[in-house]
């Protein structure tokens, strides 16, 4: 995501996102924020999401998918929650 003069925006993380990371490495999931980062740059698929929110989301193995879900302003993206879910769930076009 790119600012007004040409910048990439920095991508900033709420407080549930950070306890997110947490809680899915406790279920033996390891994500980390530089995998976050890069799915809002460089996402497999877009989707608008509830209040104008967006979700972007790309593979994480053969079976599952990240989805991120954040809110962009004009100077950084807020990341609100991420999540795995089931490629087949999210994939069906």
């Amino acid at each position: 995501m790119i600012d007004g003069e040409g910048k990439v925006k920095e991508i900033r993380f709420s407080n549930h996102a950070l306890l997110k990371f947490k809680v899915l490495e406790a279920h033996g999931i390891i994500i980390n924020e530089e995998f976050v980062k890069n799915t809002i740059l460089y996402p497999d698929r877009i989707e608008k999401g509830y209040k104008g929110r967006i979700i972007a989301q790309k593979h994480l193995d053969n079976e599952h998918v990240i989805r991120v879900i954040y809110e962009e302003f004009p100077d950084c993206i807020i990341v609100i929650t991420f999540y795995p879910g089931r490629r087949d769930r999210y994939e069906k076009d």
